[in-house]
């Protein structure tokens, strides 16, 4: 007996895209599903590691890797934001994914 096949529509943003074919990149798409699989498998089965989202919208509402997928779910999937503070939204992650350091050369200014 095989399960309905359903859909579910995805957006990727900014680097996240580079993990998807480029018929994917930055835009809407569906991707089709059977049963209700987690969306942390569904977004890895598309190529992007979990490691790298740090937020995941499910019809504007802030999700954990553990949600259900639902048909007609409209997913945005977000990296770690660098200039906005989403911090009541709820990050995925129980840190920020980066901590960005610099290291100056001797010869800068001179």
């Amino acid at each position: 007996m095989h399960e309905d096949l359903h859909e579910a529509q995805f957006r990727f943003y900014e680097e996240l895209n580079d993990f998807l074919p480029q018929e994917r990149r930055k835009q809407s798409f569906l991707h089709p599903f059977r049963g209700s699989p987690a969306v942390k498998d569904t977004i890895e089965a598309m190529g992007v590691p979990h490691t790298e989202v740090d937020l995941i919208l499910v019809d504007g509402r802030p999700v954990g890797f553990d949600y259900r997928l639902q048909p007609g779910d409209c997913v945005s999937v977000y990296p770690v934001f660098e200039s906005l503070d989403i911090g009541p939204v709820a990050r995925l992650g129980p840190r920020p994914l980066r901590d960005p350091k610099f290291i100056c050369d001797v010869h800068l200014g001179s």
